[in-house]
């Protein structure tokens, strides 16, 4: 495949309405949980992305049959009889990993290779396998490979989480709904995937209560008691998150559909602190803004706190705004990479640790830039928008991963843009 740039003129327009895809880290961990299924499970606003490829790829190389109408999926994994997933798909995306509680729950082990995905940090699994452990799961590594076994069969404990990891609760629950008797995971992850997560499995005949809190106890039940079921993906927040900065950046009026407000209460307390105006319904938010963009103090949390996954979008809003902001990264430590990419197009960036101090300036200059990961490469997209001239955006593979036509909708929304075939190098 040859690689392709996103080439972008400023014009500082991107106003009108977007529809948001499904949350690329609902999605993949419900294509996961279907393995408890044992059957055909229908999962619908399903995004077109390749990370969504990948996963898919892994339940084939599983047994499983997967077939994709537009944004619905038909995941049939009756014939699932393979308890290990290879290298060469796990290295390329680290959500590969969220396949080994629902393969722990169907058969009671598991051989998951380590997981890759973006390079932002070391994101170590040892807070899944402690978990796990605890229901009885015994773990060997060989040769980079994860070996689960239940030598005891799986029983219900009480497990106190150090860190709400979202990974770590999402392989718990997916390994708990089949463990015998009564689970309860203190400080879990409480982001809106979950509970997607949770929804989905109480549809399959599990027994799971206080998804989206920080305490979520599971009823175990008999593997045979689990069904495949019928499921809609919720909106994700983060592609929701990053368009609404789009807004906040030219103005606007934009309006994201298709997303809980609810799922973005901090990002939205932050672009009303930088001067914008917000407006939401049931499963929409409107932003506007006619005044200059103020500073704001940033703080990533898990949630309900600041998403570090808006860290980068909200750092080149900070890069525009009057006076200085201070950004504070508390989940990946190398999530400043993208500060590199974003000074050469004439921001002024500090790092110190996990503080990146930013002091807005006037305008930014269209540049030839790389996606460091994920939500950098969003972000450089809309900095090309907003800058003096031409931007060309290279590594489009990480866009590629979380992203569903990012070019066209923006296009769509007025931005000059256009994806094309990267020129050879001579």
């Amino acid at each position: 495949m040859n690689q392709e740039v996103i080439i972008v003129r400023g014009n500082h327009t991107l106003e009108g309405d977007v529809q948001i895809s499904g949350a690329k880290n609902s999605a993949l961990k419900l294509m996961a949980a279907s393995i408890l299924g044992q059957g055909e499970t229908v999962l619908h606003n399903v995004p077109l992305i390749s990370d969504i490829e990948i996963m898919a790829e892994v339940l084939e190389r599983l047994g499983a049959t997967v077939k994709r109408e537009e944004h619905t999926l038909r995941i049939d994994t009756a014939n699932v009889n393979s308890c290990e997933t290879p290298y060469e798909l796990v290295s390329k995306m680290r959500a590969s990993i969220s396949v080994l509680g629902p393969l722990i729950g169907r058969f009671g082990e598991a051989r998951v290779a380590m997981p890759g995905g973006c390079q932002i940090g070391a994101r170590k699994i040892d807070m899944h396998l402690v978990g796990l452990e605890a229901l009885g799961v015994h773990f060997d590594v060989d040769h980079g490979v994860l070996e689960a076994t239940t030598p005891q069969g799986m029983k219900g404990a009480h497990v106190y989480l150090e860190f709400p990891s979202v990974g770590a609760t999402e392989n718990m629950l997916m390994a708990a709904v089949t463990a015998e008797g009564h689970t309860a995971i203190e400080n879990a992850a409480c982001e809106p995937e979950i509970e997607d997560l949770a929804n989905m499995l109480n549809a399959m005949g599990a027994k799971v209560s206080g998804a989206g809190t920080s305490l979520i106890e599971i009823e175990g039940v008999p593997l045979s008691s689990l069904h495949p079921c019928e499921h809609t993906t919720v909106g994700d927040r983060i592609e929701a998150g990053t368009f609404l900065v789009g807004g906040a950046l030219t103005g606007g009026p934009l309006t994201v559909r298709g997303i809980d407000p609810a799922f973005l209460r901090m990002a939205i307390m932050k672009l009303r602190a930088m001067g914008c105006e917000v407006q939401t319904g049931k499963d929409w938010i409107t932003v506007s803004r006619e005044a200059p963009l103020c500073s704001v103090d940033i703080q990533t949390l898990p949630h309900p706190g600041f998403p570090t996954d808006l860290q980068a979008q909200f750092m080149l809003l900070a890069a525009l705004a009057d006076d200085v902001s201070v950004i504070t990264e508390n989940v990946f430590e190398n999530r400043f990479m993208f500060a590199a990419e974003l000074m050469r197009m004439g921001a002024d960036v500090t790092l110190d640790d996990h503080h990146a101090i930013v002091r807005g300036v006037d305008h930014l200059q269209g540049a030839p830039v790389s996606s460091t990961d994920l939500r950098a490469g969003a972000a450089l997209v809309l900095a090309g928008i907003v800058a003096d001239g031409e931007t060309s955006v290279h590594h489009l593979e990480h866009i590629d991963r979380g992203y569903e036509d990012y070019a066209g909708k923006l296009a769509s929304l007025g931005a000059d843009i256009r994806r094309v075939a990267a020129p050879s190098p001579r």
